[in-house]
């Protein structure tokens, strides 16, 4: 396969579909578009039979395979070399930068404990991790396994973030991370939590008990639920009734 680049190239797969070379961007067809990022997805190179059977799951044998050698086509007529195709495989090119990929690597940097992560604890990674993938192409079953998966981990980074945010004081940027959380799913209490942790480390009650009853007010609306006693405990434990 051939792996050569003429230039950096990029493709953004966070907030929607983007290929850029240097600071170009790049036009490409939509059936083009989707196999590109169906391989940037991989991790690792796919059977043709593969890439064509779950591309286009309802056609025919002959015609899914008619679609991806058409689609594959019109990815290579770009001037930079995107796909590495043989007879039997392929694979994103070698060197194309993907955001998806940097995202979740910063964002399992963020959940191992074990991990320093000052310098990814800033607001290109919270705008990355609140950031949804290819939100405009969940009508592929394919993508809507990759987005739950994407969205788990971020949700779980995110939170991980502010709580370490908060631990190093910096009281501001972990209320935005948790509240990146809060947004990305509203129902979720242990985002709630660590934005309520937030707002008790940086002294405001008040916003604590704002939001503690924002989020009971949500999940009895939503749900039917009350809190956890777990985190009613932790208002109570600050005197906030």
């Amino acid at each position: 396969m051939r792996t050569e680049i003429q230039q950096a190239v990029t493709l953004r797969l966070l907030k929607g579909f983007a290929l850029f070379a240097g600071e170009k961007r790049i036009t490409m067809a939509s059936s083009a578009q989707r196999l590109l990022a169906f391989l940037a997805l991989q991790d690792r190179p796919r059977t043709r039979t593969y890439v064509a059977r779950t591309l286009w799951p309802e056609a025919t044998t002959a015609r899914a395979n008619a679609n991806l050698r058409s689609s594959l086509w019109r990815a290579l007529r770009t001037e930079n070399r995107v796909i590495d195709a043989s007879a039997h495989e392929m694979a994103l090119a070698t060197g194309i930068c993907v955001d998806l990929r940097e995202a979740v690597g910063r964002a399992h940097r963020l959940l191992d404990r074990s991990s320093s992560c000052d310098d990814i604890l800033n607001w290109q990674t919270r705008d990355e991790l609140s950031a949804d993938l290819l939100p405009e192409w969940s009508e592929n079953e394919w993508v809507l396994m990759e987005q739950e998966q994407y969205h788990q981990l971020r949700l779980y980074a995110l939170e991980a973030m502010a709580r370490r945010l908060t631990a190093a004081g910096r009281h501001g940027e972990a209320v935005a991370a948790a509240l990146a959380a809060v947004r990305a799913e509203p129902l979720r209490e242990s985002a709630h939590r660590v934005l309520i942790d937030a707002h008790l480390a940086a002294g405001n009650r008040a916003a604590a008990q704002h939001q503690y009853e924002q989020c009971r007010r949500v999940l009895l609306d939503e749900l039917g639920l009350e809190p956890t006693k777990s985190l009613r405990h932790l208002l109570s434990h600050t005197a906030l009734r």
